[in-house]
């Protein structure tokens, strides 16, 4: 093995500490979350609470699950991130699989189109009002209307191009048809991409609660993130008319709902983070 000189220890330790130091920064947010879900109501309103839990009770998540409210908006969050991924990833990758092909007709003017639309936009009102009278306000509406974003087009259009030429002439010449061709060769050689976007879509999916507040009218239809919101905005009157000797504050609730929704992202990602460090020249061949 072959020693490092000392400017280059230094900067690995530094490197190391600073890693460190961000991964603690991005954690302690959801530790805290949790321990304040489950710590005494004296200790979390007498702000004793920092890190580790206090007088460790776990009465709200009782109550949380057996509040059916909860449990549709779960449902309906599971719903959105799984039917409308899969809605997305179809629709972004037999989008930027045609845009990479430079025998298509106005590839040029259709690739400024896409990314036009990253740079400008109609105005929040103009969209909400163009979505209303879409007919957009119901759950497949919410699926359909938010099915793409031009920048994952784009990257996974980049991924595309990135797949040597010779395999796909050679897959023609063996009689592969297009829909083929993008299964067989395209989709399994750009696997690091496809799970990226996946994840930047699932958690798009998973967050949303701009549009979800604004355009759901039926409160069957919300996701949790709307409902954790609503509760926020009417839990203290709720609490009010309940016993002063609960055993937990009434944040105590909102947390555990904070909690539980970030559980899911939490399992998922260290499955697909290893496909981030592929780099687009994954499956490619040298001459």
């Amino acid at each position: 093995m072959e020693r490092l000189n000392r400017s280059e220890r230094i900067f690995k330790v530094v490197s190391y500490v600073l890693i460190g130091a961000f991964g603690i920064m991005a954690l302690y947010p959801v530790i805290y979350a949790f321990s304040a879900s489950v710590s005494g109501k004296v200790a979390y309103e007498s702000g004793k609470v920092v890190l580790l839990p206090i007088n460790t009770n776990f009465t709200v998540y009782k109550l949380l699950y057996r509040d059916k409210g909860f449990w549709i908006s779960y449902i309906n969050t599971l719903f959105y991130t799984l039917f409308g991924t899969a809605w997305s990833m179809l629709i972004s990758i037999a989008g930027a699989y045609a845009l990479s092909k430079k025998r298509l007709l106005f590839r040029r003017q259709l690739n400024f189109l896409v990314v036009f639309t990253m740079w400008f936009n109609a105005g929040m009102i103009p969209t909400y009002l163009n979505y209303t009278s879409m007919g957009v306000a119901n759950r497949w509406g919410i699926i359909v209307a938010f099915g793409i974003q031009a920048y994952n087009i784009i990257l996974l259009r980049n991924y595309f191009e990135g797949v040597p030429k010779e395999i796909e002439e050679a897959a023609k010449v063996d009689g592969v048809n297009e829909f083929q061709l993008l299964t067989q060769i395209y989709v399994p050689m750009s696997k690091a991409s496809i799970a990226t976007v996946t994840l930047f879509y699932a958690t798009s999916r998973w967050n949303g609660y701009f549009w979800s507040r604004l355009l759901l009218t039926n409160p069957m239809d919300l996701p949790v993130q709307v409902y954790m919101r609503i509760l926020v905005e009417n839990y203290q009157s709720m609490f009010d008319s309940m016993p002063i000797d609960l055993p937990y504050a009434a944040d105590s609730y909102v947390y555990a709902i904070l909690v539980c929704s970030i559980i899911p992202i939490l399992l998922i990602y260290p499955h697909i983070q290893k496909y981030f460090a592929k780099g687009v020249n994954m499956g490619g061949v040298k001459e």
